[in-house]
């Protein structure tokens, strides 16, 4: 027996702890931990929270556990409530399922019979004493029936919405809490938290309650944001992007406060976008502030159009009301828990109810009191900040105040370290500059949109930042001076040497040069400081040092410190030529000058280069250690994806890869920042990627999303291309596996050139991949392979004659990469037979491709080579040496986790303990499959030509690799040439 069934289309989320304790508190299910049924539970929460949800869950709990559940509602009637209504319902669904106790009970005790459904009359006046009397006889007759009918089966009672419960309601639940149950008996009760208001008379009741022995009360709060996360997760409408279904989540998270109800509204409404209120939700958010007097609904209604929280004196200040109406009208909006205090200031119980309050204000109302905020906000009458002012001008149409807040807004961001609110405000003053008639104050248009662009930037969207510009000088035409267009270009090539683009940042920069005042100029010391940061990451090193000499002369002759900081790291990074040693000591000069002139982009910049510099010597511990200090830095700044502080999160996390540390990179490379660049998001995903594929996960969908930004960032698609070639690897498709790496050549080749560095780890992979298929191949397949693989080969090598840098250093990865592709190239010919090296050349290339890895210290790629040393060195005869390979191998696939790892060196055969098996004689028969084999013919070729069922040949290669002792087709035959069981 239980209540009505209810849809429950969603499982439950985020209420897996209060299930628990109610159900212990209750003796229900496992929770109950060998406790007796029974008990009372008084559960709160506000209207939405999950009350009615969580109390389904109970009820399936229970009758899972054996109990029966039957419910009663108390409903609003205002004044004219029906006593005693959510027993008469209960007594209903017991007489449908127990009519013979409901009888018994009814006999025993006739007053039973005046809560029958149907049968409720009005009785005739009586005296109080017959009243009190008849009461009692009631409440007694409530108490026996479910007693009785807990003689069946341990009963949970639930009453909901007791906030509703007329006066004998409250009073029947009032004995039953004291009278106690003999047999097992639960009584559970819910109301609203937020309609017990100072005087609602279930606020004394329950106070009462919870004195009670056996009385507990579990209050639901507000679900926490990883829980309402996944709740719009399960509600949101389908078809939305990802980046609309993240805008959507947070949104919500933001507004519902926690509350289910509210979330369910939102989700269902999410298609429509914007930020409304749904109509039917704002009814019924509003009908609470119904309820307000007028002076109570004035001061909600100032309030509102403060936004999320509002300060006494700014109410003060903008309701139109004296202290003591204002006074008034706060403690009845406070009492009717419309508003709350937080922190000295007022807020709205719920952030919607607020925002229904807003949408039901007039036009003509929202603008005047929007007006009245900026009036006490600009005269100083209220205090708040320039982005409030910049808001309520906005909204009340007072575009010059707004124009002017706006930019305070901006400086005020910048200043704290928020890059992402700055851009926000510079970008709306820009839409506002051009409705107004003056200019901003002493702030140009070409200025206004410098800082636009930086703070796009710093807050990691240079592309943005250069769209802007490029948007400005469209507009602009030949109009304009020399020193705003070169302002603007300065800005521009800035941010343009940070994207992949066709564009030209060199050409950019040098016509800011050529267009900047000649002399004692500002403005010229940004440009050549720029230009000649430019020019070096170009390559151009010559030049940089000549432009980046002069723009450290004029800034240091114009007291301008962070361009002195700028052009002093330029300049100490271009002593790559000379030894490392000298490099890194300009470098740490260079970070000293910035810290010491609080010039953090430079600053940024200099621990980055720092950082680059032990990577590409493979000194991986500082290398670490100073991405780290430039990661911290940035975030003390505010400046998470500023440039250099991302890249220097990202090189870390490839460092970490590297070193073997896989769950720290997973930790770094998780994004909880739904509002992040999606460049950046991309890049940190690749190398998650790394990890989550060489761990055995399918990546194939999440690398074929990446797919959409390689021509916005070379370095998603070097990634992505690696996991795109592992993956159809995999699959066995060896077209894919070429197709992968062409693509990714020819996408690099468009965005860099032809001969990228990366072109060689590319190339080595994708032999290293093809290996492995070589036995699924036919001869002539494998005759064609061999000339792919030349052709990958030659590309690497030509990566190598082409590679210019100016310290002349081909590091200990790009060498690792060359030994690799070498040793990768040397087995596939040896494999297939074709122009066969000598196996000592063989082996020996792979134990340099060992000893690379080894100096690099790259873990996971390290145990690969050692696996396949391992097989070599077993099918040459080395069985000794291939254990302790695939031992070391094994060894650091079990740390990492490498799954696919692993299993590729049990199919090897190299477990500790295990001796190779003598080579048993083989039959004739077998000899000559065996030679077919060594062809590369599949069964069913062997099978033609020997006149033979394909089921036949497959008995007799099991048994030839029985006993050879070998995991494969390939490995068998390299076994038969090995010892000259081939003729």
């Amino acid at each position: 027996m239980a209540h009505p069934d209810r849809s429950t289309p969603t499982p439950m989320v985020g209420r897996d702890a209060e299930l628990t304790e109610i159900a212990a508190a209750l003796g229900v299910g496992t929770s109950a931990g060998g406790s007796r049924p029974g008990g009372v539970v008084l559960l709160s929460g506000d209207a939405g929270v999950g009350k009615t949800r969580l109390l389904t869950e109970l009820r399936d709990l229970a009758v899972a556990d054996g109990w029966q559940v039957c419910a009663g509602h108390c409903l609003d009637f205002g004044d004219s409530a029906l006593p005693y209504l959510p027993f008469s319902e209960v007594l209903g669904w017991l007489a449908a399922d127990l009519p013979d106790v409901v009888d018994r009970v009814a006999a025993a005790q006739p007053a039973l019979a005046r809560l029958q459904p149907g049968r409720r009359v009005l009785t005739a006046p009586d005296d109080g004493r017959t009243a009190a009397l008849d009461r009692g006889d009631l409440f007694e007759a409530v108490h026996a029936l479910l007693e009785a009918a807990a003689d069946k089966a341990p009963l949970l009672l639930v009453v909901e919405d007791t906030h509703w419960a007329d006066r004998s309601t409250r009073d029947m639940l009032s004995f039953l809490f004291t009278r106690p149950f003999a047999g097992p008996v639960a009584v559970v009760a819910s109301y609203r938290a937020d309609d017990l208001h100072r005087r609602h008379p279930l606020r004394a009741q329950v106070a009462e309650w919870s004195r009670l022995r056996g009385v507990d009360r579990i209050a639901l709060s507000p679900l926490p944001d990883e829980a309402v996360r996944a709740l719009v997760a399960q509600l949101a409408p389908a078809g939305l992007s990802h980046k609309e279904l993240a805008a959507v989540v947070e949104d919500i998270v933001d507004r519902a406060d926690g509350n289910a109800f509210f979330v369910e509204e939102l989700a269902s409404a999410a298609s429509g976008g914007g930020s409304w209120v749904p109509a039917d939700l704002a009814d019924l958010l509003l009908v609470r502030v119904d309820r307000l007097d007028d002076t109570a609904r004035q001061v909600v209604r100032a309030a509102c159009v403060a936004g999320r929280k509002v300060a006494h004196d700014v109410l003060e200040a903008v309701a139109g009301l004296d202290a003591a109406a204002l006074e008034t009208g706060l403690r009845s909006a406070v009492e009717m828990n419309v508003l709350v205090t937080e922190g000295g200031r007022y807020a709205f119980r719920h952030a919607l109810l607020g925002e229904a309050v807003y949408d039901d204000l007039l036009p003509g109302e929202r603008v005047r009191l929007h007006a009245t905020y900026a009036a006490a906000l600009r005269d100083g009458r209220a205090r708040g900040t320039a982005a409030e002012l910049a808001r309520h001008a906005r909204l009340a149409m007072d575009l010059e105040t707004a124009l002017d807040a706006s930019i305070r807004a901006g400086h005020e961001a910048s200043a704290v370290g928020g890059p992402g609110e700055a851009a926000y405000h510079y970008q709306q003053a820009l839409e506002l500059f051009a409705d107004s008639r003056r200019t901003a104050g002493d702030v140009g248009l070409s200025t206004l949109v410098v800082q636009a662009a930086d703070a796009l930037t710093a807050s990691g969207d240079p592309e943005r930042a250069v769209a802007l510009i490029a948007e400005h000088l469209g507009r602009q035409g030949e109009g304009g001076t020399d020193a705003e267009r070169a302002r603007m270009l300065i800005a521009q090539a800035g941010a343009l040497y940070l994207i992949e683009t066709a564009g030209d940042p060199v050409q950019l920069s040098a016509e800011a040069v050529a267009l900047a005042p000649d002399g004692e100029s500002p403005l010229r010391a940004r440009a050549l400081t720029v230009h000649a940061r430019i020019l070096a990451a170009s390559g151009d090193y010559e030049e940089a040092t000549a432009v980046g000499q002069d723009a450290l002369a004029l800034a240091e002759r114009l007291d301008l410190h962070e361009l002195v900081a700028d052009a002093v790291t330029t300049l100490s990074g271009l002593k790559k030529a000379g030894p490392k040693e000298g490099l890194r000591a300009a470098l740490r000069d260079a970070v000293e000058h910035a810290e010491r002139t609080g010039a953090v982009l430079s600053e940024l910049r200099g621990r980055f280069l720092l950082g680059r510099s032990y990577q590409d010597w493979a000194e991986l511990d500082e290398a670490v250690a100073w991405f780290r200090s430039a990661i911290d830095r940035a975030a003390a700044a505010g400046l998470p994806w500023a440039p250099y502080s991302f890249e220097a999160r990202w090189q870390l996390a490839l460092v970490l890869h590297v070193r073997g540390e896989w769950d720290d990179v997973l930790a770094l490379t998780e994004v909880v920042d739904l509002h992040a660049p999606i460049i950046p998001r991309a890049l940190l995903d690749s190398v998650r990627l790394l990890v989550l594929q060489a761990r055995g996960a399918d990546v194939a969908r999440e690398v074929e999303g990446l797919r959409r930004y390689w021509e916005r960032e070379g370095g998603v698609a070097i990634h992505a291309a690696e996991l795109g070639i592992v993956a159809a690897g995999r699959s066995g498709d060896v077209a894919a596996v070429l197709g992968a790496y062409d693509d990714a050549a020819v996408e690099m080749t468009r965005i860099w050139h032809a001969w990228f560095s990366a072109r060689v780890r590319l190339a080595a992979v994708t032999v290293a991949t093809l290996a492995p298929l070589l036995p699924r191949l036919s001869a002539a397949e494998r005759e064609r392979l061999a000339v792919d693989v030349a052709r990958l080969h030659t590309d690497g090598h030509t990566v190598l004659l082409r590679y210019t840098d100016p310290s002349g250093h081909w590091g200990p990865e790009g060498r690792a990469w060359v030994a690799r592709l070498d040793a990768e190239t040397l087995r596939v010919r040896w494999l297939i037979g074709v122009d066969a090296p000598p196996q000592d050349v063989l082996v020996q290339a792979w134990r340099e491709a060992e000893a690379r890895y080894d100096e690099l210290g790259h873990a996971h790629e390290l145990a690969r080579v050692r696996a396949g040393l391992a097989g070599i060195l077993r099918a040459t005869g080395d069985v000794a040496d291939a254990r302790e390979a695939a031992d070391l191998a094994r060894a650091t696939a079990r740390r990492l986790g490498a799954q696919p790892l692993l299993e590729e060196l049990r199919a090897l055969g190299t477990a500790p303990g295990r001796a190779e098996p003598a080579a048993g004689s083989l039959t004739a028969r077998e000899t000559e499959i065996l030679a077919l084999v060594a062809e590369g013919r599949s069964n069913g070729e062997i099978a033609r030509r020997l006149f033979i069922s394909a089921k036949t040949v497959s008995v007799h290669v099991s048994n030839i690799l029985a006993k050879l002792g070998a995991a494969g087709r390939t490995e068998a035959a390299a076994i038969a040439r090995r010892r000259g069981l081939l003729g």
